[in-house]
């Protein structure tokens, strides 16, 4: 090491790797608070390169979402919208966007103390010497009250302490991620789509350490209902054994949890009504007796830890622990249900599932570029559009077109002469399963336009296909980040008018549709084969 702590190259020279800054938020005041600290913090001349704050909402949410600008050793914040399709699709979105060496994960909710962007970068250079590390975890620390003991909710965010790469504050090596084609946004809720991350990232070889840096981690504010809705994550356990087969929870490092006992509650309470339908009453109360003594030891397990009579906020907590214990089992077992029914036995693909839809830009892409074109006659297909796309219809790959007409909004042109040209276009390249158009201008402020996610969100829904079942062939660096956005996968396609760092950026670059095909369906046949580049 050199004087300073950081790993010396092989000429001599300190090196300082590259990192950006990704923060999943769902619009919490807790995110100025976290922006604050990280603004506050000292990184000894090695700053992030980027801040992406990826807002997770749903894309009707039109609340502003204010964020600062440069502040300390940080750049500005970036914003990207997801439209509420939850953390594993923000964060692919966030690490999709940057392109340094690694990618720092904070959730909107840590709380960063003095001296904790020193402990990060000695984290992190540690780790980037060591060429099989791929993550390195932060030590969290979950503040409790001090003058009682802690409510369930807070018992419950305090196991986050002892959780195994949890992406509250975890850096991960962006090549790695890349690796593994990053987070399932299969996984639509928090907890399980990091596990599952870090799983796979060690099944690729890699290593994952836990650093010196500490972070705050608080207990969020939360209703008396909340411990009942985190039961929606026994449909993820479902798809983790499915992906990872029945001792996924030894694999991952997770805890048992105590879903086998609501089974039983449940399955007790169920023999109780039947028998009491067929008037088997000796049989009725026997059910209802061991359903309402697993109800109670389910209750005295939960209290065991928390306030006592005298406490400060016993006598609501005891309430909420009362009504509570008596759902989650019933709460559990539906969502159990429901996940089994979703994924319908062990045949699940691996992450990342093929390409379903694909989803081409228009002009410049398909057909060549005539800007605000009014005119039908002045449609002129890019060579080989037809043929890629009649490829794509035999093979039954759906077929979309998403498309910026903001000449509509200017005034450039009216809407029936936007129909005139779609139909020609139509009329040349054959039918789509989908055509969507943002026809705002760009002062609009709209959620459709790209580079939002709102067209290829819509497209996707059109098509009854999921976000990360579509891909977006486009000749714009807009069409990429379009796609990032909304979960799709994304191919290039340069023309005179694209710019070198969209190209340098883009993950995926063909020399024509016909090679994009080839990169998102190699299986698709072609009449033949032109060069790609990755």
């Amino acid at each position: 090491m050199n004087g300073d702590g950081t790993p010396p190259s092989r000429d001599g020279r300190t090196v300082h790797p590259s990192w950006a800054v990704v923060i999943p938020t769902v619009g919490r005041p807790s995110l100025h608070a976290l922006l604050t600290d990280l603004a506050a913090q000292v990184f000894a001349g090695d700053p992030p390169a980027q801040v992406v704050v990826v807002d997770d909402r749903p894309l009707a949410d039109d609340a502003p979402l204010a964020l600062p600008g440069p502040a300390g050793q940080l750049p500005a914040p970036v914003l990207l919208r997801t439209g509420g399709r939850g953390p594993a699709a923000a964060r692919n979105a966030g690490w999709r966007t940057v392109r340094t060496d690694w990618v720092l994960f904070l959730d909107d909710d840590v709380r960063l103390p003095s001296g904790w962007g020193e402990a990060f970068l000695a984290d992190l250079r540690s780790a980037d010497a060591q060429a099989t590390v791929a993550g390195t975890q932060a030590r969290l620390h979950v503040p409790l009250p001090a003058d009682r003991p802690p409510t369930d909710w807070e018992r419950n965010t305090a196991g986050l302490e002892h959780a195994r790469w949890a992406t509250a504050d975890m850096a991960y090596r962006r090549t790695a991620l890349a690796g593994v084609e990053g987070f399932d946004e299969r996984f639509p809720r928090a907890y399980r789509e990091d596990a599952d991350l870090a799983l796979r990232v060690r099944q690729g070889g890699w290593e994952l350490v836990v650093g010196d840096r500490v972070t705050h981690h608080p207990v969020r504010p939360a209703d008396d209902g909340v411990s009942v809705r985190v039961q929606a994550g026994a449909r993820d356990d479902v798809l983790m054994r499915a992906l990872h087969g029945p001792g996924w929870r030894d694999l991952a490092e997770t805890g048992r949890g105590r879903f086998a006992w609501h089974a039983a509650t449940v399955g007790a309470a169920a023999a109780a009504t039947a028998a009491l339908a067929a008037r088997r009453h000796r049989t009725a109360a026997l059910a209802g007796l061991a359903s309402a003594a697993l109800t109670a030891d389910f209750l005295r397990v939960r209290l065991s830890g928390g306030p006592r009579p005298g406490d400060t906020g016993w006598v609501p907590e005891w309430r909420r622990m009362a009504w509570t214990s008596a759902v989650i089992p019933f709460a559990a077992v539906r969502h159990r249900v429901a996940g089994e029914l979703a994924v319908r036995g062990d045949d699940v693909p691996p992450w990342r599932p093929p390409v379903r839809a694909v989803l081409f830009d228009r002009d410049g892409t398909l057909v060549e570029d005539v800007p605000y074109n009014s005119n039908p006659d002045a449609v002129q297909p890019v060579p080989g559009a037809r043929e890629a796309l009649d490829a794509l219809r035999a093979a039954g790959v759906l077929v979309g077109m998403v498309t910026n007409q903001s000449g509509v909004g200017r005034g450039l042109l009216t809407a029936a002469q936007l129909d005139a040209v779609q139909r020609r276009v139509v009329e040349l390249l054959g039918p789509f399963d989908t055509v969507v158009v943002c026809p705002h201008r760009p002062e609009a402020g709209c959620t459709c336009r790209k580079p939002g996610a709102g067209l290829v969100l819509e497209a996707a829904h059109r098509l009854g296909v999921a976000p990360w079942e579509c891909a977006v062939v486009g000749d714009i660096g807009t069409d990429v980040a379009a796609a990032v956005a909304a979960g799709a996968r994304a191919v290039l396609v340069p023309t005179p008018v694209t710019l070198p760092e969209e190209v340098q950026h883009a993950e995926d670059v063909a020399e024509d549709l016909r090679g994009a095909i080839r990169l998102l369906r190699p299986d698709v046949p072609l009449a033949r084969h032109l060069a790609v580049t990755r």
